[in-house]
């Protein structure tokens, strides 16, 4: 992979020194370790282009802002030094969560479904923002460098076919796992519980039950020994065993005390979704939610429902099960945001939007309301309002792939040429298709009547578009 010989080439050019604290050390400037902050962003951001253009995103902007808001609360409270932080989902139901150098935090679809409750979800992402704080990459680069300088190009390039293809990440990784020497998975267990500890306090920090990771630890290891045949690819970057678990708690029992959280309702809504989403058909989910209603109407059942209703086309039983909700659930945005999505599913443009943009008043610059109501415009025909909309999600999310490709179909049916290829060049450069950015900008370059400041833009997304392509084609 382009990618995987970049980070090679990038970390042996890199100085060494050494590092040895055992106090939850900080580095906090760049000169700590081996490599910097401003190189780790660097190289995160070339391994998340490659990551978007591979794998499949998420496309659920209710449970990307439910995460995204859990990260920043988490991060809040973390260790962390640099927080230039991007968040990839991926539409992938295994369970999985990882951290690259350069603040990049992946989270599979599956591990909302793993985890037992919010407080063992968010214990997963403080794990992940206490590796990156830490700067365990740097860390164990070091510890490569002098034994084994490919395992962590290895492992990265592991985890990037993991997300776009489970099995085949779950067979990569445990061959590059099983071909390491002893000390090396010592040095990985002593990273694996510095982040326990670290992530713990982050969760006490942010008011959350520092048990609730231990708690998810303990249920991994019972799924692991119940399934050996389908170990999860999140056991294989970050094995689990007993004495880690005591480890952990014993250090949360040392901590001051937070009492367990409830499940919000927002989080309830996303675990249903997500189960819903990887459910194995929507006629299965229908029949299981509409049981579960008739047995109890619980409001996370009735939510089901209307979600499976939704995919089986059953609009009206949709509509009528959120009715049902209690009053606080229905005053909800994400329920809100629901009763929209079933206006889209009918093809109701016209509702949709108008349901949408009084949601807009009420919520202005909310990323899950902007991204429906583009939609709903785009398909009522609308591309230059809906325009207008993409470009505040552009300047609130930069690295939004998908509003990237809209926003350029938008472009598109508005008869705005220039801007649809400076549009696509943006959208290849962001999933890492220097090709056909480099093709977007020769088609740019033969418009006719370019202003200046289109030439100049074109000009630079050329300079960018050779500085990826050459860092992702680096060869030793």
């Amino acid at each position: 992979m382009p990618f995987l010989r970049l980070f090679i080439f990038s970390f042996l050019l890199l100085p060494v020194t050494s590092h040895a604290d055992n106090n939850l050390p900080i580095f906090g400037d760049t000169t700590s370790g081996i490599i910097s902050l401003s190189k780790e962003h660097e190289l995160g951001q070339a391994w998340a282009r490659s990551l978007r253009g591979s794998a499949k995103l998420l496309d659920d902007p209710i449970t990307y802002s439910y995460l995204n808001d859990l990260l920043w609360k988490l991060a809040s409270h973390s260790q962390l030094q640099d927080r230039r932080l991007d968040l990839i989902v991926l539409d992938n139901p295994t369970l999985n969560a990882f951290a690259v150098p350069g603040g990049i935090i992946g989270i599979h679809g599956g591990l909302i479904l793993s985890a037992d409750n919010e407080d063992e979800l968010a214990s997963v992402v403080a794990h992940e923002l206490a590796h990156l704080s830490q700067r365990h990459f740097a860390s164990q680069l070091e510890e490569a460098r002098r034994n084994r300088p490919f395992t962590l190009a290895a492992l990265l390039a592991s985890i990037l076919v993991a997300s776009a293809d489970g099995q085949a990440g779950a067979a990569a990784i445990s061959t590059t796992i099983a071909s390491q020497q002893s000390a090396a998975l010592a040095f990985s267990r002593q990273n694996e519980q510095e982040a326990d500890r670290v992530g713990m306090q982050t969760l006490v920090n942010a008011g959350i039950d520092p048990e609730a990771m231990p708690r998810m630890f303990s249920r991994l290891l019972r799924s692991q020994r119940f399934d050996q045949n389908r170990l999860p690819e999140f056991l294989l970057t970050h094995p689990v065993s007993e004495s880690r678990i005591a480890d952990a708690l014993n250090r949360s029992a040392q901590l001051p005390d937070q009492p367990a959280s409830k499940n919000s309702k927002e989080y309830e809504i996303i675990r249903t979704r997500m189960t819903v989403h990887f459910a194995k058909s929507p006629q299965d989910s229908y029949a299981f939610y509409r049981q579960a209603v008739d047995a109890s109407p619980t409001p996370t059942a009735l939510y089901g429902l209307a979600l499976s209703s939704i995919e089986t086309n059953r609009y009206q039983e949709a509509h009528q099960a959120l009715k049902q909700l209690p009053n606080d659930w229905q005053s909800m945005l994400y329920i809100k945001l629901t009763v929209a999505e079933i206006y889209l599913a009918q093809q109701n443009w016209q509702t949709a939007v108008e349901s949408l943009q009084a949601l807009n008043e009420l919520y202005p610059y909310t990323y899950t309301v902007e991204k429906l109501l583009s939609k709903a415009l785009m398909a009522q025909g609308q591309p230059a309002q809906a325009i207008r909309v993409m470009n505040n999600i552009k300047r609130d999310y930069p690295k939004d792939a998908d509003n990237w490709y809209l926003l350029a179909e938008a472009y598109g049916q508005n008869n705005e040429r220039m801007n649809v290829h400076l549009t696509r060049i943006e959208y290849f450069l962001l999933t890492g298709q220097t090709d056909r950015a480099n093709q977007q900008i020769t088609f740019a370059r033969r418009e006719k009547n370019q202003s200046q400041y289109e030439i100049a833009r074109l000009d630079q997304l050329e300079q960018e578009t050779k500085a990826v392509r050459d860092a992702m084609k680096m060869d030793i």
